[in-house]
This record gives C-alpha cells, sequence and structure tokens, in this order.
C-alpha cells in the first residue's frame, strides 16, 4: 500500500523512466475529500488507462484500514511487488558514479530518510543485503519522499558488493569513528561506494575490512552517541556531491 500522491507520482515517473518493475493496480480515494482533491483524482482519471490501474471511489474508513497513517490526503495505491535484481557483470553501473550501500538500519523510516538525501545529492544506485527494507515498501516511500521508487536498486551480499566495485576501480568509503580521516577534511572523487551502518549494529568487521578509506564525522562537542543512521548518510552524501559538482 502506497499512500498519498508523492508515493504515487513517484511510482508513475518510475514506470516511465523504467526505473523498476512495479506497476499499480488499483488507487482508492476518499470521497468526502473530494472537493480538495479533485485536481489530483483529475490527473489520475486522466492517466488510469495509460497505466493501467482501476480508480475507486472510498470513504475515510475504508482507507484508514490500510494506513498507518494520516499524511495520505485521502488517497492511497495498491501496487504489486517490485523484482530488486541481483547485482552482477550485467547490472548497468556508471563507470564513474556514487553509489550506497546500507548495512544493518533497523527502521524503514530511518532507511527512507537516507534514502531522500541519497537521491537529492545525486546518488547513481543503492545497494541492498537480502534482508533489506524493500518489503515494508510503502512506508520507504512515503518516509524517502517517492525516492525508493525513482532510485535502481540491487541486491547483494555485502562482501560481494564491496569486492565487485573495487574490481570496477571504485573507492569504497566506510562512515567509521575508529580513523583519523574527517569528513570534510578528506578527498571523496568518483567513483565511490559509499557503506553505512546502522546506529545499533555498525558496519561488519569483515565489510570494514575491505574499505579503501574509513571516515568519520567530528563533532564539536565529547559526544559519545552515533548519529542516526539518516543524519550520517545525509553528511557524507553531500560532501560527495560537493566534491564532485
Amino acid at each position: 500500500v502506497f499512500e498519498g500522491m508523492t508515493s504515487i507520482r513517484a511510482i508513475l515517473s518510475a514506470i516511465d523512466s523504467k526505473a523498476n518493475t512495479r506497476r499499480i493496480k488499483k488507487i482508492l480515494f476518499d470521497k468526502s475529500r473530494l472537493n480538495k482533491i479533485a485536481k489530483n483524482i483529475g490527473y489520475l482519471k486522466a492517466v488510469s488507462s495509460n497505466y493501467g490501474f482501476e480508480l475507486v471511489e472510498s470513504t475515510a474508513e475504508e482507507i484508514e484500514k490500510y494506513t498507518l497513517g494520516n499524511s495520505h490526503g485521502g488517497i492511497i495505491a495498491f501496487a504489486d511487488e517490485r523484482i530488486i535484481p541481483d547485482l552482477s557483470k550485467d547490472s548497468d553501473i556508471k563507470n564513474k558514479g556514487f553509489y550506497c550501500m546500507i548495512e544493518g538500519i533497523e527502521d524503514p523510516y530511518n532507511f527512507g530518510y537516507s534514502l531522500r538525501s541519497l537521491y537529492a545529492t545525486g546518488c547513481d544506485g543503492i545497494i541492498l543485503p537480502e534482508r533489506n527494507w524493500m518489503s515494508a515498501a510503502g512506508v520507504v516511500a512515503r518516509s524517502s519522499a517517492g525516492a525508493s521508487e525513482l532510485f535502481p536498486i540491487f541486491k547483494s551480499d555485502p562482501i560481494s558488493a564491496a569486492n565487485f566495485f573495487k574490481n570496477l576501480g571504485y573507492t569504497v568509503v566506510c562512515a567509521d569513528e575508529n580513523t583519523e580521516h574527517i569528513l570534510g577534511k578528506c578527498e571523496l572523487k568518483l567513483p565511490i561506494l559509499l557503506i553505512v551502518g546502522g546506529e545499533k549494529r555498525g558496519i561488519s568487521a569483515a565489510l570494514e575490512a575491505l574499505a579503501d578509506i574509513k571516515v568519520k564525522i567530528d563533532y564539536k562537542r565529547d559526544f559519545k552517541a552515533s548519529l542516526s543512521a539518516a543524519s550520517a548518510t545525509t553528511m557524507f552524501a553531500y560532501e560527495i556531491m560537493r566534491q564532485n559538482s
């Protein structure tokens, strides 16, 4: 279930750009809100035959059965599963790109916030482990403002992925506290595979050992806690964008 027009428009844009395989099957809208959402409903009616989905009048009570919050604006979509391809020699990977592998994030909202920042800063694609948050695709789409549907996404064992990118000449960058390299004071030139771990588990030792450079975020105060994965990802992504713009 995808909530709100931002997520729905992202799926439609992804269909147009062939960014992923997902298709919308049915859209429900709250008929009591029709005056407020008339423009969106008019658009969806106009494109429904092109994209092959059904547009159905519904009620607030019915829509609330399928939603987690109230940010849907009275419009939700039911879509099929997205096929996430394996990372392989046949994958369309840019020669001098910026890709990110997020390991160990335990919350789909945090994952979505990370994807939002990565997309905004020009990241070219996401590498996910077999266990990933795309099973909660609707939540991720909403928290990422639709970015999760627009990204090329591949799945891979993390160790295999790191070696895959190293073999393509990429610099593997790990966010890590135990290093002298400070974000903003070291070179981060493309092509880059950025690896960011979750707040609790961090990056596995085996994966960290494959890093070409480990980089930490410096603090102004003596602060022992880690930043959220989304915050750390945002800072790294913007620094990579700054250095390569």
